[in-house]
């Protein structure tokens, strides 16, 4: 019995060292070399933080770019998905409720043209970024609230855009707290 207890009592100890130790020292030194250092950047706007670049927040003002809808109200400290499916009864109600919102605060848009992201809730519930469509169809809200030619708002949508990683992974994606602090600083 000793034969074998030594050795995996050996292989043990070194496994904890490596998998508790060595690994999450390395991924946080790995982190401290990313933009903000490990702990999420930042986003400052009139030298006071305003985000994170990463987690989505919720705009109430009309006048603002409106996220993706939440299922966890924004909360990172638990992020999740409302977990019911796309024939659920309580979820057609909750979906139908944000295109009958969407439809109220964004008059001349036709339901056909709200893209789903804006009445669906993500995964994470904590996504910062609209697809351009997403944000574009706002554009009308926006500028009628502000007094802004609606082209100088589909332009800064655009100036927004980040295509593809590396130009073939994922979707282009504006986020929108970048975005929205964008549309306060237009004179």
């Amino acid at each position: 019995m000793r034969r074998y207890f030594l050795p995996a009592l050996k292989l043990t100890i070194v496994l904890i060292l490596l998998t508790a130790g060595l690994y999450p020292l390395l991924i946080a030194g790995i982190g401290k070399l990313t933009p903000g250092k490990g702990d999420g950047v930042t986003v400052t706007h009139h030298g006071r933080v305003v985000g994170y670049a990463n987690i989505g927040q919720k705009f109430t003002d009309e006048k603002y770019f409106q996220s993706r809808p939440s299922a966890v109200d924004y909360n990172a400290g638990g992020s999740g998905g409302s977990n019911k499916g796309p024939s659920n009864p309580d979820y057609l109600k909750i979906v139908q409720a944000r295109i009958d919102t969407f439809l109220v605060h964004n008059p001349g848009i036709r339901k056909e043209q709200i893209p789903a992201e804006l009445v669906t809730a993500s995964g994470s519930g904590l996504d910062p970024d609209l697809s351009p469509a997403g944000a574009l169809v706002q554009v009308p809200r926006i500028a009628r609230l502000r007094g802004i030619p609606e082209e100088k708002v589909q332009q800064l949508v655009q100036d927004h855009v980040k295509g593809p990683l590396l130009g073939m992974f994922g979707p282009s994606k504006v986020n929108v707290l970048q975005l929205n602090i964008a549309l306060d600083n237009i004179k």
